[in-house]
């Protein structure tokens, strides 16, 4: 086969530094744009991206070039330039989840990540990020989880 050819989605999940609420709302859409213009620029095309104060979710398509570890480390360090010069002292945690989406569970996915504001008056960032290791069969030791 002569062609290289994919179609890879990612959920992208990870949170501020120990979890502050420091993304608030005026920063949440420019911020949200500016991360969709980063994946681009890799030519890996973000299909949606919602966050509240302490973390974020991406859902976006893998490039065929590009390592996920590579689309983490522009994306966060692009942004977190970009918040600081928004006036905030800012860091993100320094891991994250990346996860496989089915082409077929898109919209579920999408759905999951617009509802993040609803979803979190019952759940915290730390038991919605278990639920994702254990429904994905992570192993993890919850002492290397959080920073």
């Amino acid at each position: 086969m002569p062609q290289s050819l994919a179609r890879l989605r990612v959920h992208l999940i990870f949170s501020t530094k120990n979890r502050e609420q420091i993304l608030r709302d005026q920063i949440r859409q420019p911020l949200h744009a500016y991360m969709a213009t980063v994946l681009q620029k890799l030519e890996c095309p973000a299909t949606l991206i919602n966050s509240v104060e302490d973390h974020v979710h991406i859902l976006f398509e893998l490039a065929r070039t590009v390592s996920v570890s590579q689309a983490v480390e522009d994306v966060k360090k692009s942004s977190s330039k970009w918040i600081k010069t928004q006036g905030a002292e800012f860091v993100w945690q320094a891991g994250y989840g990346a996860f496989g989406v089915s082409e077929s569970n898109v919209q579920a996915v999408c759905d999951y990540i617009v509802n993040q504001r609803e979803h979190h008056r019952q759940k915290s960032f730390q038991e919605e990020y278990r639920a994702f290791l254990e429904r994905h069969n992570v192993t993890y030791d919850e002492r290397y989880v959080w920073d």
